[in-house]
């Protein structure tokens, strides 16, 4: 209790930004942490937090995007023409609850993530693996238990193993994603999660689990331990239990500081080791060559991020009069390629790369980071241009935008200088081109808007995509293909664009994927789909006091980006 005590001391006064002790890491962000649950874990809010309270069979090694390395694996063989995989789990592995980790709970870890399988999940890409179908049996009628039971099984051994329909070259990496980790199956059943049975499997089907129980209780092997969170603080300290090697730093608090300057202020002093920056502009006029600042340039970025315009708005509340009568726009009013393309024209692209990015910008000609297989740099690009812009616009239905005009209403994430400034200027040069045309932006709560997004409810935000698994389908199936993850927050369909990436997901031709992902390419830069946002140069910035986090470690597959590293592998002097 008097553990409890001292460390609720420690969250109180971090939050009321005390100087950070040396045995504490202090973070400071934005944006607040929608979940705790591996199960659905699929943003990188929740993502840094559950990499380190739970762990997985394997993980990336180094700053490797492609060489894995065992976790709570110690090996594993593959046989069955590559659709069989049997993993030899880690002996002496403790939860945090006490309880002993054994292939139980890694089956029931992975039967978990298929029963409750949604779009919004993150577990659609394990069940395609695992039964063929991103589909969960809601959805897909031809889902059973018996098949659910039979892709992931502990045989008399106590081995892992894993029977997969067909080959899925990525299976690897797909298990490195954090919302695969394994968790505690006792614990879990204790507070009311699923049983892990045959049961009451049903009545778990598609489950959200965002608030579950094992979200507010969590229990991981991770080398820290949660200890408590409310509205702007999160705490952990390291769990005593762990089986590797003991972490240097006790406590991680992260708080949540909407307002950039209060972050900056608190870096500066030494009350924050970390802190969310604001954009590359910003953080090298206010940060860099500061005293006590480490700065590292450099970086590969790996992450794809858009303007969405969904085209079909199912948020009355952001359509004005819901008419094209200069007083609101239609739910469909996206749905005209015209206006896709209008706003296309109508953002500076430039203009972003030098007052966010401060010139160490690239615009990117498909929504793939230019690194990975399948890029095609030859695809065309939009340029910022007010005339073509005013052109399209004119055509835009039937001339009745351009007659008219139009109140659109767009969010982006609070505390966010980079959506905030590519808001600013495309609201800028839109209201430019005509008078009639008015574009008003908001700030919202990071879990208020992937909540919304998620139900179509947006009608214009700012968001990106971190890859889950070093593969350009990741990024390709989930930004273009009427059955991707981000489908129900653009909501646009293209039949050819969504047969050739069905085409490129079947094949281990590199050859024949390069050359469809290329198709999907020029077939979106002419139907607009997405605003694509300049790439950055990846750059972090930390005290000086913190140890571990350097460029030859930093893997930008690990959720925790600003070090690229996990929190156990970090120390202060």
């Amino acid at each position: 209790m008097k553990k409890v005590a001292a460390l609720a001391t420690l969250l109180t006064l971090t939050t009321a930004l005390a100087v950070a002790p040396k045995d504490t890491l202090v973070i400071q962000e934005s944006a607040d942490i929608p979940t705790m649950d591996p199960g659905v874990t699929y943003d990188t809010a929740s993502g840094a937090i559950t990499e380190n309270l739970y762990e997985t069979l394997l993980t990336y090694s180094g700053a490797s995007l492609t060489k894995l390395e065992p976790l709570l694996a110690t090996k594993w063989t593959i046989s069955n023409g590559g659709k069989t995989y049997t993993f030899d789990l880690r002996k002496g592995v403790k939860f945090h609850s006490g309880n002993a980790m054994t292939c139980a709970d890694a089956e029931y870890s992975f039967e978990r993530n298929l029963v409750t399988n949604s779009a919004e999940s993150g577990n659609w890409f394990i069940s395609e693996s695992l039964l063929g179908t991103g589909a969960n049996a809601n959805d897909d009628k031809t889902i059973t238990w018996a098949r659910i039971d039979k892709a992931v099984e502990c045989n008399n051994a106590g081995q892992l193993v894993f029977t997969l329909p067909a080959v899925d070259p990525a299976f690897l990496a797909k298990l490195a994603y954090t919302g695969q980790s394994i968790v505690d199956s006792k614990h879990a059943a204790k507070i009311g999660e699923w049983s892990g049975k045959e049961a009451d499997w049903k009545a778990w089907v598609g489950k959200d689990l965002t608030n579950s129980n094992l979200s507010k209780q969590p229990s991981g092997t991770g080398a820290y331990k949660f200890v408590r969170k409310d509205a702007n603080a999160f705490l952990a300290t390291a769990f005593d239990g762990y089986w590797g090697k003991k972490p240097a730093i006790k406590n991680i608090v992260i708080q949540k500081v909407s307002e950039l300057a209060a972050r900056q202020q608190a870096f500066l002093k030494g009350d924050a080791d970390l802190i969310e920056g604001g954009g590359r502009a910003v953080d090298e006029e206010q940060i860099k060559g500061k005293p006590g600042v480490v700065w590292q340039d450099g970086f590969p970025s790996t992450s794809a991020t858009a303007f969405f315009m969904n085209e079909n708005i199912k948020a009355t509340g952001l359509l004005g009069s819901g008419k094209l009568d200069g007083k609101g726009i239609p739910a469909n009013f996206f749905k005209d390629a015209n206006v896709r393309r209008g706003f296309s024209y109508a953002f500076n692209y430039d203009q972003y790369i030098q007052d966010v990015q401060k010139g160490k910008g690239k615009q990117r000609t498909m929504l793939l980071p230019d690194t990975f297989p399948g890029y095609d740099a030859k695809v065309n690009t939009y340029t910022f241009d007010a005339a073509k812009a005013k052109q399209f616009f004119q055509r835009a239905w039937g001339g009745q935008v351009w007659k008219n005009g139009f109140v659109l209403t767009a969010n982006y994430r609070a505390g966010s200088v980079p959506s905030q400034t590519a808001m600013e200027i495309l609201k800028k040069n839109i209201e430019a081109l005509n008078p009639k045309f008015r574009v008003n932006i908001q700030a919202k709560q990071w879990s208020e808007m992937l909540a919304s997004s998620k139900k179509g409810e947006e009608a214009m935000i700012v968001i990106g995509w971190a890859p889950d698994y070093a593969d350009p389908d990741n990024f390709m199936y989930t930004f273009y293909s009427s059955n991707g993850y981000y489908f129900p927050r653009n909501n646009w369909k293209d039949t050819q664009v969504d047969k050739w990436l069905e085409q490129a997901r079947n094949t281990v031709n590199t050859a024949e994927r390069n050359r469809l992902y290329s198709l999907v390419g020029k077939k979106a830069y002419e139907q607009a789909p997405y605003i694509l946002m300049p790439a950055p140069v990846g750059y972090s910035f930390m005290r000086d006091s913190l140890v571990g986090a350097d460029q030859k470690s930093f893997n930008p597959m690990i959720s925790f980006s600003y070090t690229g590293t996990f929190w156990k592998e970090l120390s202060k002097k």
